[in-house]
C-alpha cells in the first residue's frame, strides 16, 4: 500500500514528481512522466491517424497475442478489438468511432504500450491484468479516419446508430457490448477548440460525462458510477492541469451509443479530449489522457477523501466561449468590431492543414480566442477587402493603412 504526494509546478501546469511513500517507511521517487516518455508510442503522431499509420502497431500486437479481427467496415477494411488481461472486471473501451477524432486512438495505444512493457509499475501492471479484462476496438470506423470525416464511408454518424444498427461498424460494437457484458464501458471522443469552462474563459483540454440514462436524466445505479469514477479522475487531473477539465452535456439521446448502453446499466464514460493552448496537434491533451487512464484504473491512488456525487457536478460544464483567433478593436468598413476566427481541418494528403474562416464579427468580449491579437482602431482588409463576411476563408488579413500582413 502506498499514498502519492504530488508536488504542483505553478509555472508549467504540471505535476514534476511523484513520491511513493510506502507504509514501511521507504520512499521511491519517480518521474512519471519521464515513464510516460519511455513508453509513448513514437509511431504516431499529428491529427491524421488512418489504418495506415495504426497497422505496423496492430502488427506488434498480432504477434504477441493481443489482437484480433473484429469484422470489416462499409468499405471492407479490418476492424480490430485488442485484448489483455484475465480479470472478472471487464472494461469495454472503442475510440474512432468519428473518424477525424484521433487523440483519444493515440492515448489508447499509449496505455496499451504501457501494460506491455517491462521497465516500469511492473507489480501494478500484473495486478491490473489479473483483476481486469480490458478489451478495446482502437478504430472502430478506419473509412472515415481515412477520409478524416466524422462520418463513415456511407455518411452515416455511428454515434447516432445505436438503435438502428444501419452500419456494419456499429453492428461490430453492438455485438462485442453483447458478448462481453462489460462492468465499464469507455466511449472516446475528440471535442472541438470552440469548448471552454462553464464561467470562464479557460479552454476545455479534457472533458467528461457519465451520459444520462433516460429523458429525465435519473441517476441510476450505473450513472452513478460513472459519475463517481469521473469525479475521481477530476481529483487527480486537477494537480496535472487545473481548471482545464470539464464536464460535458449530458442531454439524453437514445439513439448515441453511451447513452443507449448507459440505459442498459452498464457504467460508461464519454472521455472528450480537447485544446490546450498551441497544442493543435493534441500531443499535450494526449499524454493528460494516458494520465486519465491511469488514474482510472487506480496505477495513480488519490491521496483526497472518496469522491461524492456533488464532486461529479462541482466539475463546471462546457460552454462554448473559446475560438481560436480574435482580433479585438478592429474597424471594418468604419465600424469598430471584433473578428472571431477558426480554423477548418482540412486533409491534404496525410496531414491536417488548418484553415482560417471567419467565425463571427462584433462585439466579441464575452468571448476568448486561444490567440488574441488587439490591432488597437486600426482598419482591416481581409482577402484585400474592405467587408467581412462569417464563414468567409481567409487567404491575407492586413493593415489597411500600412499594408502590413498580421499573421494568425
Amino acid at each position: 500500500m502506498f499514498t502519492a504526494v504530488f508536488k504542483y509546478d505553478a509555472k508549467t501546469g504540471y505535476n514534476g514528481k511523484l513520491t511513493y511513500v510506502y507504509l514501511c517507511q521507504h520512499t521511491i521517487q519517480m518521474d512519471i512522466f519521464s515513464v510516460y516518455k519511455s513508453t509513448f508510442e513514437t509511431r504516431l503522431s499529428g491529427r491524421y491517424i488512418s489504418l495506415k499509420q495504426l497497422q505496423p502497431i496492430l502488427i506488434d500486437f498480432q504477434n504477441t497475442g493481443i489482437l484480433e479481427k473484429l469484422g470489416t467496415s462499409e468499405k471492407g477494411n479490418p476492424v480490430y478489438v485488442i485484448r489483455m488481461g484475465s480479470g472478472p472486471k471487464k472494461v469495454l473501451a472503442w475510440s474512432q468511432m468519428h473518424g477525424n477524432e484521433s487523440t483519444t486512438t493515440k492515448a489508447l495505444i499509449d496505455f496499451i504500450q504501457f501494460l506491455r512493457q517491462k521497465r516500469f509499475w511492473q507489480a501494478e501492471i500484473k495486478s491490473f491484468l489479473q483483476e481486469y479484462t480490458f478489451v478495446a476496438i482502437p478504430m472502430l470506423n478506419p473509412d472515415g479516419a481515412e477520409l478524416y470525416t466524422r462520418e463513415n464511408l456511407n455518411g452515416v454518424d455511428l454515434n447516432r446508430d445505436a438503435k438502428q444498427l444501419t452500419q456494419k461498424e456499429s453492428k461490430l460494437l453492438r455485438s462485442l457490448f453483447q458478448q462481453e457484458k462489460p462492468d465499464l464501458c469507455l466511449n472516446l471522443h475528440d471535442q472541438r477548440t470552440i469548448y471552454s469552462l462553464g464561467g470562464s474563459n479557460y479552454p476545455a483540454t479534457l472533458s467528461f460525462l457519465s451520459p444520462a440514462a433516460n429523458v429525465d436524466r435519473d441517476i441510476t445505479t450505473a450513472r452513478a458510477r460513472a459519475m463517481l469514477d469521473i469525479a475521481r479522475l477530476n481529483n487527480y487531473l486537477q494537480v496535472l492541469a487545473p481548471n482545464r477539465i470539464g464536464r460535458y452535456d449530458d442531454s439524453y439521446n437514445e439513439n448515441c451509443v453511451g447513452d443507449s448502453f448507459q440505459s442498459e446499466g452498464t457504467p460508461t464514460i464519454l472521455f472528450e479530449g480537447g485544446h490546450s493552448p498551441g497544442d493543435y496537434q493534441r500531443e499535450k491533451t494526449r499524454e493528460l489522457l494516458f494520465h486519465a487512464f491511469t488514474a482510472l484504473f487506480d496505477f495513480i491512488p488519490s491521496t483526497k477523501e472518496p469522491p461524492s456525487l456533488i464532486d461529479y457536478f462541482a466539475i463546471p460544464e462546457n460552454e462554448k466561449n473559446c475560438r481560436d483567433v480574435i482580433l479585438r478593436n478592429a474597424y471594418i468598413a468604419g465600424q469598430k468590431q471584433d473578428i472571431a476566427i477558426q480554423y477548418k481541418e482540412i486533409l491534404s494528403g496525410e496531414a491536417i492543414d488548418f484553415v482560417p474562416y471567419v467565425d463571427d464579427i462584433g462585439d466579441l468580449s464575452p468571448l476568448k480566442g486561444h490567440k488574441e491579437i488587439d490591432v488597437k482602431g486600426e482598419d482591416i482588409l481581409i482577402n484585400s477587402h474592405e467587408n467581412v463576411f462569417v464563414d468567409e476563408k481567409i487567404a491575407t488579413i492586413s493593415i489597411k493603412s500600412t499594408k502590413k500582413s498580421i499573421i494568425i
